[in-house]
């Protein structure tokens, strides 16, 4: 089986290149993040066309996550238990639309859209700290309840997990930039001490094995990148990983999205 994950940055803009990445790379699950629209605008003629099953969790022009398999879809289940809504300062908190999961086969397959942060001290990071730390809980829990069970945790994880993973930790530090901080790490750290494992980076090592360029300051055409998206196996899944690589040719050419997919290969 054949496993990706995208953050397209807008589906709509980019439902043709997304169409083709699927038929170029046989995919056979692609897990989608950032598609910026409602269930009743999504292109689900893109998927549906190609033999795909689709489920789609969106509220606006914002977030919004996917999944799309070939090989059969069941048990959608649109944010995890106890997800924590965002609410500003006097707001009415409100769930985003960030967190989507289905079995398509015999994996249960999670797409994530782990929020940015923004900044060091502004009240997104609390709610990013917070979420991931839910979301370890529940996925801890699920080894604890099913040792074997086959689950992959696939998405933008808005986090650099080690100094390789971004172009320059010291430009890093210095402007007080998110993404790099303890905390977030070790949020990160937490799921792999739970047990999962980056299936992606054995066969993509760094540095330079990065998978999202922001469009400002010519990042790409520079090799100014970062390391943020994931696919986290189970162990009963990851260790059925048989390779793994980063399409950085959908990072090229005219309206493509900030972010490359990571593909994974599963036997």
């Amino acid at each position: 089986m054949r496993i990706a994950t995208w953050n397209v940055n807008s589906l709509r803009a980019r439902a043709d290149r997304v169409e083709e990445f699927l038929e170029r790379q046989d995919v056979d699950v692609l897990a989608i993040q950032e598609t910026k629209c409602k269930d009743e605008n999504f292109p689900w003629e893109v998927f549906e066309h190609n033999g795909y099953d689709v489920a789609h969790f969106g509220y606006d022009q914002w977030n919004g996550v996917a999944i799309a398999s070939r090989v059969g879809m069941k048990g959608v289940e649109r944010t995890f238990p106890d997800q924590p809504p965002f609410g500003k300062a006097g707001k009415d908190p409100v769930q985003e639309a960030r967190a989507i999961a289905a079995t398509c086969g015999d994996v249960r397959v999670w797409s994530l859209y782990v929020p940015n942060g923004r900044s060091r001290d502004d009240e997104h990071m609390t709610y990013k700290l917070g979420w991931l730390d839910r979301l370890r809980d529940h996925a801890e829990a699920w080894l604890t309840e099913t040792p074997d069970a086959q689950i992959v945790l696939a998405g933008d994880w808005n986090v650099a997990p080690e100094d390789e993973d971004v172009w320059d930790i010291d430009f890093f530090e210095k402007n007080r930039l998110t993404h790099v901080t303890d905390e977030e790490r070790a949020a990160f750290q937490g799921f792999l001490d739970a047990g999962y494992a980056d299936v992606a980076r054995p066969y993509t090592p760094g540095p330079g094995a990065y998978t999202f360029w922001d469009y400002t300051s010519l990042r790409f055409q520079k090799r100014q990148g970062m390391r943020i998206d994931f696919l986290l196996a189970s162990p009963a899944l990851a260790d059925r990983a048989a390779d793994a690589f980063i399409d950085k040719d959908e990072r090229r050419g005219k309206g493509a999205s900030d972010h490359a997919p990571v593909i994974a290969d599963f036997s």
